[in-house]
């Protein structure tokens, strides 16, 4: 039996295509699986970033396996101040995963992977991408990584929030208004990785 080249690429083309789209979303969810674990037991995540702290040499780390040097804005000093924050935490709620939240956030990966920008979209408007996909309760709010490609990696970044005076990605990860969170990951092509993650008080999706 003959095989068409075209069809057989094409089915390639699919699976691998259905096989990123899993991956994102397997990462995302591990995200939100850590993401939990850390309002839950707050002090695990202080144990997880005094062992991160053994990876620095001055303001620079370099992740196991890998000889490349990552540069932070503030060094140690970061770290220390969220194992601090983290050692008076107390234990939060668990979030439940929202698919509405999880749409809006994968928009903005797929905006992102395409064009290689940053930030929270065009002009920011988190609320108004939000509502596409559903009504909101009590109040919202996004976190984005960049670079790391595993979940710890993801929240622990969050929660040390280098270079952010007001810590607010941290503050959103510890926010007890929020109840329920999405999130997207994908490719990105200046820093490798992009993880969304979208919090609200409440969500019902369309």
């Amino acid at each position: 039996m003959k095989t068409n080249l075209w069809t057989t690429l094409w089915c390639c083309i699919l699976l691998l295509a259905t096989a990123a789209r899993a991956e994102s979303g397997d990462l995302a969810q591990q995200v939100l699986a850590e993401t939990n674990v850390a309002r839950q037991d707050p002090q695990r995540y202080a144990d997880y970033i005094r062992e991160f702290k053994r990876n620095f040499i001055g303001k620079g780390y370099r992740l196991p396996g890998s000889l490349d040097m990552v540069m932070t804005s503030e060094g140690k000093g970061a770290l220390d101040e969220a194992v601090q924050f983290l050692s008076r935490q107390r234990p939060l709620p668990a979030l439940s995963w929202s698919p509405g939240l999880a749409q809006a956030a994968a928009e903005l990966v797929r905006q992102q992977t395409a064009s290689g920008a940053t930030g929270h979209g065009n002009g920011g408007d988190i609320r108004k991408r939000i509502e596409k996909y559903g009504s909101w309760r009590s109040t919202i709010g996004e976190n984005i990584s960049y670079g790391p490609d595993t979940a710890r990696q993801v929240v622990m970044g969050l929660i040390i929030d280098d270079g952010v005076p007001n810590r607010g990605h941290r503050k959103n990860i510890f926010n007890r208004a929020f109840t329920t969170a999405g999130g997207a990951c994908g490719p990105h092509p200046v820093y490798r990785k992009i993880c969304v993650m979208d919090l609200a008080g409440g969500f019902k999706s369309r």
